[in-house]
């Protein structure tokens, strides 16, 4: 297996900025009992945009966590206060890591 970097870009809805990162706890969960789930950080740019990068220990894994997410906790919070249309989502099999 190779580990893959999944990176996430993507804008908030207005106004849903305040709790944004406090209600992630039940993706991070989610996330970490997902098969292969490695780490996750999750960042704010200097333009509001932000980052969610998750890395998991094969490109298998994270596209089966990926086409399980939003059928599994679409509906909470935090994944309501993104706007989907600014969603981009790619993957890339680490090169190098430390």
């Amino acid at each position: 297996m190779t580990e893959t970097l999944e990176i996430v870009t993507f804008r908030l809805k207005p106004g849903a900025e305040a709790g944004f990162v406090a209600s992630n706890g039940v993706i991070t969960d989610w996330l970490a009992r997902q098969p292969g789930f490695l780490s996750r950080h999750l960042g704010r740019r200097e333009d509001g945009s932000w980052v969610d990068v998750v890395r998991w220990q094969s490109m298998e894994q994270a596209q089966a966590a990926a086409g399980r997410i939003m059928a599994e906790i679409g509906g909470s919070e935090a994944v309501q206060a993104i706007e989907p249309a600014s969603v981009a989502m790619n993957h890339a099999t680490i090169a190098l890591s430390r």
